[in-house]
């Protein structure tokens, strides 16, 4: 049991039963109202665009039965897609509480860490789903804005020149206020979602109220009677179609903010019924007044209505927007924490929250990207056709990893698990078959996106690997170095010297050089080498492994999990108990700033070597990255052949 659950059931054991049921009770509504605001605000922006997407198309007559064929396929859709894949199967394979696509690689390949060419296959799926997530971070803040502030040309034609500027504009402040970070906005989010939502569900049920009949759509013998008369047309829809699972993956992301129980009573009790009530009540508008079909979401409210309901819209658009900026700085963060990236310059931008993080260069580099987007595609219709292809692709990887957690992790029955995903399976192909079809369209970009992204993970990880190789290669061993040393010993300052060594056992290159420049020795050595774990959480019990080497020398280990901060001086607290302790203001920190050299005969493509070389020169410094006291730390450096 680690120190957080011992204290959370120390406090629920100190209160009276009627307290704690209270405290329960109010938690629950706390997180399911924020669990609105930073899960929901992707799907329920989706209403905007998908149903008119949808018809666009071009390829859908338009007449009653069509209508609520398609209806019906949007209800079960989300049915299918949002309530029995996430809510009610993925949410279960929480990783120690986390959730998201890192959490289910890590649970995936720890699943099958008996078979390793299983598991590397595993780690390249789930590694280039989570680099598609980048494409996705993409599309979806420049389509939910775009399309918000697109309602001005419902409004008023002639403002319709001011749509790209506004919409810019308004990315623009969003993304500059990143750096100051949302513990102060966020507040607000949960609560202006839930208007968001109580709004389109009051506009869905006073158009059906006009043209009840619409609720037959609900009845999945007019999506089955559609599909059936149309196998063609309902295939090539899928690509449209999926839109209104947008942020799905969303569910499972947030799971370690949340929880399951909130995650699940927002959508069963506010996010689905009213998705399913706006979407009914704009095929209700389309059945009486198919000339709608230019924007029926704003077509939904009364003139005098527009204007507010545009402003909200995007507010609404920019919440969505900002929970999946929030998520692309903890992924980056928890891929770098895992080797697959570099270290980056992360900033904290709330005392209290450790989650709340801010990464410059994944900030700037998100919003270039969606401004290239938004001006390349100008408008939502466009960016629909982009939207598509890497969604669909990590809900099918969601799917496959599910399948080897359930089953090599669970060991449930082999029988059981292919009845649990095979479905999903087959939905996932599908989506993703139809969505392929739009890539000249413009869904090679987020395409482009993830594949870059992949490229420059895979390059890093497998450049890491080399570099420890050549590092143990060219190494000593510690204990024979130290035994040799200390035979004659050089002269002894005063003071604790901890060295950081990336290989445990051998000998750092920032000993040798300062043995061989300076020619002294502390009076106390400690050689610390850190490791981060397919595992969101590492207790403190597991923390700090130590072994006495003599001469007052130590070799620790320390270990993080890829959501655990790695704070070195902090965890080297635990020697404290076993005799020593250190001194802050006699404490110095060893580092080795290593320069990587490409080779030709090295183990990657030349391009590669050179790649990964740039990408280390450029690495923000170890010393941040372990929260080490800037004023204590000594780089010393070396060149390494790859």
């Amino acid at each position: 049991m680690n120190g957080t659950t011992a204290l959370v059931l120390s406090v629920s054991q100190s209160l009276p039963a009627s307290a704690s049921k209270s405290v329960h009770k109010s938690s629950l509504a706390a997180l399911t109202l924020g669990a609105l605001g930073v899960v929901y605000g992707d799907i329920g922006t989706s209403v905007l665009y998908a149903l008119k997407e949808v018809f666009g198309t071009g390829l859908i007559a338009f007449t009653p039965e069509n209508v609520l064929g398609i209806l019906s396929l949007f209800v079960w859709t989300l049915t299918l897609i949002v309530s029995f894949k996430y809510v009610t199967l993925v949410l279960r394979a929480d990783n120690h509480g986390e959730g998201g696509l890192v959490a289910m690689l890590a649970l995936a390949s720890q699943a099958v860490k008996d078979k390793p060419q299983l598991r590397r296959v595993l780690l390249l799926i789930g590694i280039f789903g989570t680099a598609l997530f980048y494409g996705d971070g993409v599309i979806t803040p420049a389509i939910s804005v775009l399309s918000a502030v697109e309602g001005l040309r419902v409004f008023s034609p002639e403002l319709s020149h001011w749509v790209i500027p506004l919409t810019l504009t308004i990315l623009l402040l969003l993304f500059w206020v990143q750096k100051y970070g949302t513990s102060g906005i966020g507040r607000f989010f949960g609560p202006l979602t839930a208007v968001w939502f109580l709004v389109i569900a009051t506009l869905g049920v006073i158009n059906i109220w006009d043209n009840p009949a619409v609720l037959w759509a609900l009845s999945p013998h007019h999506a089955w009677r559609f599909v059936t008369d149309n196998p063609l047309v309902s295939f090539l829809i899928l690509g449209a179609l999926v839109l209104c699972v947008t942020g799905a993956e969303a569910l499972y992301a947030d799971l370690g903010h949340f929880g399951k129980a909130p995650i699940r009573l927002a959508w069963f009790t506010m996010v689905m019924p009213a998705l399913t009530c706006n979407y009914l009540g704009q095929g209700a508008l389309l059945l009486k007044s198919p000339e709608s079909l230019e924007n029926p979401f704003f077509l939904m409210a009364p003139t005098w209505a527009v204007l507010p309901l545009i402003g909200l819209a995007t507010l609404a658009t920019v919440i969505a927007s900002q929970a999946l900026i929030s998520g692309a700085f903890s992924v980056t963060k928890q891929v770098v924490q895992l080797g697959y990236l570099p270290r980056l310059n992360i900033q904290h931008t709330s005392a209290r929250d450790l989650g709340q993080v801010y990464i410059p260069i994944v900030n700037w580099g998100l919003f270039a990207a969606i401004v290239l987007a938004v001006v390349l595609f100008q408008s939502s219709a466009n960016l629909a056709s982009a939207y598509g292809i890497a969604v669909t692709l990590d809900m099918l990887i969601t799917t496959i990893l599910t399948f080897f957690v359930i089953r090599f992790g669970w060991r449930y029955p082999l029988w059981l698990c292919v009845m649990a995903t095979a479905g999903f399976f087959v939905v996932d192909i599908l989506f993703f078959a139809s969505n392929a079809l739009k890539f000249f369209a413009g869904g090679w970009f987020p395409l482009a996106i993830g594949t870059v992204i992949f490229t420059l993970m895979v390059t890093w990880a497998r450049g890491r690997e080399l570099l420890g190789a050549r590092q143990v290669e060219d190494g000593m061993d510690l204990t024979s170095f130290l035994d040799a040393v200390f035979i004659s010993p050089p002269v002894r300052v005063e003071g604790t010297a901890v060295f950081m060594t990336p290989q445990l056992g051998t000998v750092p290159t920032a000993l040798l050089h300062n043995l061989k420049h300076n020619k002294v020795l502390h009076l106390q050595n400690i050689f610390v080498s850190v490791h981060h774990h397919e595992i969101p959480w590492v207790g403190l019990a597991d923390r700090v492994r130590i072994e006495a080497l003599g001469h007052d020398c130590w070799q620790v280990e320390l270990n993080f999990g890829f959501k655990n901060e790695p704070d070195v001086p902090k965890a080297l607290g635990v020697l404290t108990g076993h005799g020593y302790s250190l001194d802050p203001m006699t404490t110095s920190y060893f580092l080795s700033r290593d320069t990587v050299m490409p080779s030709l005969n090295g183990g990657m493509a030349f391009w590669r070597e050179k790649l990964f070389a740039q990408m280390h020169r450029n690495a923000s410094g170890a010393a941040d990255f372990l929260s080490l006291p800037n004023n204590a730390v000594v780089e010393l450096g070396s060149k390494i052949a790859l």
